[in-house]
C-alpha cells in the first residue's frame, strides 16, 4: 500500500529525483517561468516554496541553507536578491501553475510554473 508516500517517483532512483528536482527549481528561478509535465510542477512547487521562505529570511544561514539545496550560490543570490523581497508581504503561494493542452507525442498534461508577481 502506498500509505504517508506523498512523493512522485518519476521514474527515477533518489539520486536522480533530487537531481530532476534541483534541476527544475534552477531553471524557474532563472527564468521565473517554465514549461514541463504537470506532475513535475506539483512536485516542484513545494519544494520552491520552501525556498522562497527561507529566502525571505535573508540571514547568512539561510543563503546557506539555500545554496546547498539549489547546489548553485548563483541561484541562492537570485532568490534572495531579487525574487523574495517581491514577496515580503505574502505568506505563501508564491508559485502558480497554469494548465496546458497534452504533449503531442505522448499525451503527457503539460503545464506552466511562474512567479506570481
Amino acid at each position: 500500500m502506498n500509505h504517508h508516500r506523498k512523493q512522485r517517483k518519476f521514474g527515477r532512483k533518489m539520486n536522480g529525483r533530487n537531481a530532476l528536482m534541483v534541476s527544475l527549481a534552477h531553471a524557474l528561478v532563472e527564468n521565473k517561468k517554465i514549461k514541463t509535465t504537470l506532475a513535475k510542477a506539483k512536485e516542484l512547487r513545494p519544494f520552491i516554496e520552501k525556498a522562497v521562505t527561507k529566502a525571505k529570511i535573508g540571514t547568512l544561514a539561510s543563503r546557506r541553507l539555500l545554496t546547498a539545496r539549489l547546489r548553485s550560490p548563483e541561484s541562492a543570490e537570485i532568490l534572495v536578491k531579487e525574487i523574495a523581497p517581491t514577496f515580503k508581504d505574502r505568506a505563501g503561494g508564491y508559485t502558480r501553475i497554469i494548465k496546458l493542452p497534452r504533449r503531442n507525442h505522448d499525451a503527457a498534461l503539460m503545464a506552466i510554473i511562474e512567479f506570481v508577481k
